[in-house]
């Protein structure tokens, strides 16, 4: 181990949880001139982009990147997905989605599945809106990447789980039915729409704290 690896973290190889991003694997860590001052960067591999992203070292733990959960911990998040929930979620969508979005920032395995369950049910009574789509697919797919990695399980394997979890009434062949409509091929479904909505979204709040400090 390099002495400059001793210092971190997070080591090469590791897979990490980078929130609103997905799964990652530290590629490399490197030191860079910031401001004429030497700062360690990890240099971040991100699956569901296929993109590469440099994030600071001593930033990394207040941004929610953290390690990969072991496999009890993905596995108790999956069995408990359909646990009962006495608190009603909002009737309006757009509180629905800060909610579940604020969950989602939170990043962890438990918050993913939260959401899940929660826009999945909701699912079965009314049709959701595309942006609430979208926050259940990217949910779904931090979760299946997330516990795939945890427990050595095919991606396949662990959404089978989820929607025996989800659907127990179902019979075996048909667990893992999506939601009632699936996304058009407009409404992009993968993390990287998801993103820029949630960038999106986070700078108008930040307008309108500016605007309420005026």
């Amino acid at each position: 181990m390099s002495a400059t690896e001793k210092q971190t973290e997070f080591k090469i190889g590791q897979h990490i949880v980078y929130p609103l991003q997905g799964v990652g694997i530290v590629k490399a860590v490197q030191e860079r001139s910031f401001n004429g001052a030497p700062t360690l960067y990890y240099n971040i591999y991100l699956k569901s982009s296929d993109m590469t992203v440099m994030v600071p070292v001593k930033k990394a733990s207040e941004i929610g990147i953290r390690a990969i959960v072991n496999a009890d911990e993905a596995m108790k998040a999956i069995e408990e997905i359909n646990a009962k929930d006495d608190s009603a979620p909002p009737s309006d969508w757009k509180d629905r989605y800060r909610m579940n979005m604020d969950l989602l920032k939170e990043g962890s395995i438990a918050s993913f599945a939260k959401v899940v369950h929660s826009l999945y049910s909701r699912s079965k009574v009314k049709e959701l809106p595309v942006q609430e789509r979208r926050l259940y697919e990217s949910a779904l797919v931090l979760l299946i990447d997330e516990a795939s990695f945890a427990t050595g399980k095919s991606p396949d394997e662990i959404k089978k789980m989820i929607f025996s979890k989800l659907e127990p009434d179902l019979p075996a062949k048909q667990v893992g039915i999506p939601l009632q409509k699936p996304l058009d091929d407009g409404d992009d479904a993968d993390l990287e729409s998801f993103r820029e909505d949630a960038e999106a979204e986070e700078a108008d709040d930040d307008d309108r704290d500016d605007d309420e400090e005026i």
